[in-house]
């Protein structure tokens, strides 16, 4: 088969124009033509009111050596890459001891998928309970501010992404197209199969919720165990080999392979990592606000007369500005018709996420807002990045009133730096609730000058960016890990055999697209591992 890229038609096309690209692309009559089928679309709004789709089309032409001699220099025609799956292994059938696979976000779910189709029964690991009852946890915080530390938005079956906007779509290079196998993976567990075309695809958390399950049940079907409430509390290495898990309940797992796919929060994993003398290191990451505008706003800014058609959907954005003290602050995790989230994973703690349903048709519009912190802010070794984290998180449990209400205030009042004392237009959309205040006090003075400095910046690329009304809520320090749990090329800890860094957690991957193909890679390497001790 053929691909042929960036065909440009019309938004409101009529479904033969395409086929009609085709043919006059490659100059080939209808009956030449044997099938096509979409492999990507995309759209180009850089022309408000002329918005144009752009596809990449699979052909399959009775003229196909013939197109490509001729077309031979032209970058719009290739031959249709190879992209399917293919085992790296597969488990001896004398295995004895399973791998442990330490964590259920979307880098342990797919390490522990892969490696159980490959035959080697994984045994899967989580702190937290299964996505269903970890769901009524989780809105008994944003409902009630009744906090469980061990089922939460960070913790339990499906990770942090569960809650989130459910993007499937990152800048990682995958020339082994895992992310292709992630993405058929998720279509055969009940997402939409237009996940495999959109652009910029995602789910929503109720839909990841039923994918969650469907993929359990495929693991246990092929004889991996996934345990809930069972949270890793040291694991054995001796002489830099790693023997087994000891669970927090007393159980010893005898082991020598061990994915380590914790997520970015798991702050008591990384302790007892670090004493143990595995090899840790500091890394950057960033802190910020979340911000709030009219998804209206939004959409007519970026799509002009056409904002609302249907195959646009609400519209998102991407910011970022370099300020004159250094600092880089950028939108992240922007959340299109979403909701502000409570995502704090430890008691006394506000941290705030965004999150989208399917639909994506709340009011607003939410995005972090966020400045680049580099380990110079916080010396003290490869764990001070969490205490930098901690100390804010507190501070903003504090100015929310001490009660899992956040810190909140309208970007007018932020810029000028007046406290703010009653909400206007925009209603924030956090729950349990927003206590209006003076944000300056929420994240350190070099933050909050580089984010004043960038909001009226933004303003200028998406009108009324920094209106007044805007609603900023406090604090974002997830964004990533602030840690690495180095790996070597193997993929195992430089100094921990069979311990295999992966994910969020270790500092390899940003979102659940990218944290999935780590956790494929991981399991690609763990097999080989095995079968090749």
């Amino acid at each position: 088969m053929l691909r042929l890229t960036e065909l440009k038609l019309p938004l409101d096309h009529q479904p033969d124009q395409l086929k009609t690209a085709i043919l006059e692309k490659l100059v080939i009559e209808p009956s030449e033509l044997l099938k096509f089928t979409i492999f990507k679309r995309s759209y180009d709004a850089r022309k408000r009111g002329a918005i144009m789709l752009i596809y990449s089309v699979d052909v399959e032409t009775t003229k196909e050596a013939e197109i490509m001699q001729r077309l031979a220099k032209d970058p719009q025609v290739r031959p249709t890459p190879d992209m399917a799956y293919r085992f790296v292994a597969k488990a001896p059938e004398s295995l004895i001891k399973q791998p442990v696979v330490i964590g259920t976000g979307p880098c342990g779910l797919f390490a522990g998928l892969v490696l159980a189709q490959m035959g080697f029964r994984p045994i899967i690991l989580e702190r937290g309970k299964a996505v269903r009852e970890r769901t009524v946890d989780t809105f008994g915080l944003w409902r009630k501010r009744d906090f469980n530390p061990e089922s939460n938005v960070q913790f339990g079956e499906g990770g942090a992404g569960t809650f989130s906007d459910g993007k499937l779509y990152s800048q990682i290079k995958d020339p082994g197209y895992r992310g292709r196998k992630v993405l058929t993976e998720f279509v055969k567990a009940g997402a939409p199969s237009e996940i495999l075309y959109v652009n910029k695809p995602h789910i929503g958390t109720f839909r990841l919720v039923s994918m969650v399950e469907s993929m359990r049940t495929e693991i246990e079907s092929l004889g991996g165990q996934i345990r809930f409430q069972s949270r890793v509390e040291d694991i054995e290495i001796d002489n830099g080999q790693v023997k087994g898990v000891v669970l927090a309940g007393g159980e010893r797992i005898d082991t020598e392979h061990v994915v380590l796919a914790v997520g970015h929060s798991a702050r008591d994993t990384f302790s007892m990592l670090y004493r143990r003398g595995v090899y840790i290191e500091a890394k950057p990451f960033s802190i910020g606000f979340r911000i709030e505008h009219p998804q209206s706003m939004i959409d007519q800014c970026r799509f002009g007369p056409q904002a609302g058609h249907p195959l646009l959907g609400a519209a998102d954005y991407k910011l970022v500005h370099h300020c004159r003290n250094g600092r880089a602050v950028y939108s992240f995790c922007m959340c299109p018709g979403g909701t502000v989230v409570a995502a704090t994973s430890e008691p006394g703690h506000v941290v705030t996420n965004g999150m989208s349903q399917y639909s994506r048709n709340e009011r607003n519009a939410n995005s972090a807002i966020v400045v680049d912190v580099d380990p110079a802010d916080f010396p003290g070794g490869p764990l001070a990045g969490i205490e930098f984290q901690r100390r804010w998180e507190r501070k903003a449990f504090e100015l929310g009133g001490g009660n899992y209400d956040a810190p909140g205030q309208l970007v007018g009042d932020f810029l000028v730096g007046r406290p703010s004392t009653r909400l206007g237009s925009v209603l924030p959309s956090y729950t349990p609730g927003l206590h209006l205040c003076d944000l300056a006090l929420a994240l350190p003075d070099f933050a909050i000058e580089a984010i004043r400095e960038a909001l009226p910046a933004f303003d200028k690329q998406i009108k009324g960016f920094a209106m007044h009304d805007a609603v900023l809520t406090g604090v974002e320090t997830r964004t990533s890990s602030p840690i690495r749990i180095k790996r070597d090329v193997d993929f195992q800890s430089l100094n921990t055999k069979g311990l295999f860094p992966a994910g969020e957690g270790a500092g390899y991957a940003g979102g659940i697209l990218s944290a999935a193909v780590d956790g494929i890679k991981v399991a690609e390497a763990v097999a080989l591992a095995m079968v090749n001790p």
